[in-house]
């Protein structure tokens, strides 16, 4: 049975519907209006192999901080969900993607306990009218409703649309690392019995 759930979240400040199966191809549908946000979502379910359809309104109009924050709630509600009793999954995930002259390592443990280590230093200004300070805003959204425990670890890029794409290339690479099953390893990956 695929492991998958739904989000449907509705704020006076936003409306989003989210299905999201970890047992996945990597097929999307994402429309959301955020392109530049949009395409990193996309980016995340082909390098994940999640099969992702995102739906999303917000107050654009103000910035777009509540929507891009929105997103990472969902998101990691629907993970979260997806993954049930997490018997079975290997827990932890790494990877390392380069993009050009951008490189991100992002190491990720599927704890119970959400934290983030976002170091991203040559991250600054915009990408068109996206502002790149928000990538740091979704990822604390994402870790503090799947609570996972997350490091980030923009090493270098001047780029900052590569520096972007390289996170999240590796997110979703470590992502899927994380949750796939272990067939050598049943129950809880965790000596205390619950994650």
């Amino acid at each position: 049975m695929k492991r998958s759930a739904c989000i449907d979240r509705k704020t006076s400040e936003t409306q989003i519907t989210l299905d999201i199966c970890i047992d996945g191809s990597g097929s999307y549908t994402v429309d959301t209006p955020v392109a530049f946000f949009s395409h990193m979502l996309e980016l995340f379910a082909k390098h994940g192999l999640f099969d992702l359809e995102v739906h999303a309104a917000g107050d654009v109009a103000v910035d777009f901080h509540h929507t891009v924050e929105d997103l990472g709630i969902c998101l990691g509600q629907a993970v979260q969900q997806a993954l049930g009793d997490k018997k079975n999954i290997f827990r932890y995930g790494e990877a390392t993607v380069p993009m050009d002259e951008a490189s991100a390592q992002v190491t990720l443990d599927i704890s119970g306990r959400p934290f983030l280590v976002f170091s991203a230093p040559a991250l600054q200004g915009k990408v068109g009218d996206f502002d790149s300070e928000l990538v740091e805003e979704f990822f604390q959204a994402f870790v503090s409703n799947s609570a996972m425990t997350l490091h980030i670890n923009a090493s270098s890029g001047k780029n900052n649309h590569h520096i972007i794409e390289a996170v999240f290339k590796a997110f979703a690479r470590a992502l899927d690392k994380a949750t796939q099953t272990d067939p050598r390893a049943p129950g809880i990956p965790s000596t205390k019995g619950s994650l």
